[in-house]
């Protein structure tokens, strides 16, 4: 079972690792048919001729999964209120079909809100690793946390 948490449960140098999740020929496919539809991430005859050398996942794809992975844990399910951005956003390298991609995080900072006390924001660092443990992506997540309500145990 994840511990629920909120903006008061964070502090920096937290780090948290996700369970891995492994991409197929057709999801990186599927995903530049509808969002990145370059030839690299369409068709493996073309992408063999790209400076890649084959098939890559778009950079967008990784980003969402990367995202997905640590938000599916449900840590944030009860005072996730959004995001104001993301910084730093950084392609390491190329995903390709077969590659298991999982996520680390580790937060940054913890700043609360001086005009809206019941929320604040966290900054985590996220690098996501494939099964060799290299970066392919690294950015900096801006999450808009609510504090913890008077009354609720941690």
């Amino acid at each position: 079972m994840t511990v629920k948490r909120y903006l008061d449960d964070f502090a920096a140098g937290d780090r948290f690792s996700t369970p891995g999740i492994t991409l197929t020929e057709a999801q990186i496919i599927d995903f530049a048919l509808c969002y990145d539809p370059q030839p690299f991430h369409l068709d493996a005859r073309a992408a063999a001729d790209s400076p890649y050398g084959g098939l890559i996942a778009s950079g967008f794809h990784t980003l969402a999964l990367g995202f997905r992975l640590f938000i599916q844990n449900g840590m944030l399910s009860e005072s996730s209120i959004g995001s104001p951005g993301i910084d730093e956003l950084r392609w390491r390298a190329p995903v390709r079909p077969g590659d298991t991609l999982h996520t680390q995080t580790e937060v940054l900072e913890m700043t609360p809100s001086r005009s809206k006390p019941d929320r604040g924001i966290v900054r985590m660092r996220y690098a996501v690793r494939n099964q060799r443990d290299e970066e392919v992506l690294t950015m900096v997540v801006m999450h808009l946390l609510r504090r913890r309500p008077c009354g609720v145990a941690v």
